[in-house]
């Protein structure tokens, strides 16, 4: 999941794979904003055909809270 979620957000920061750890905080370290969370946000509902709230775009600091909740998700849906 992890590798997966690192490819989209290289691509969408413009940036290499290896600058991109779990602990990487997305704003801080990757130069952010609200709106290019937002798109990050909606290149993953694309990629795993999903939806997620706009409230939990306040969640994803680092790329492991993304992680995280994408593999809760899965758990849920094999539950």
């Amino acid at each position: 999941m992890f590798e997966k979620v690192r490819a989209i957000m290289a691509e969408q920061f413009r940036t290499t794979e290896d600058k991109i750890r779990p602990e990487t905080d997305i704003k801080a370290e990757l130069g952010a904003d609200s709106l290019d969370v937002l798109q990050l946000l909606m290149a993953i509902e694309d990629t795993y055909g999903i939806t997620v709230p706009d409230e939990e775009l306040l969640n994803f600091v680092t790329v492991q809270d993304v992680v995280d909740y994408l593999e809760g998700l899965e758990a849920k849906k094999n539950g």
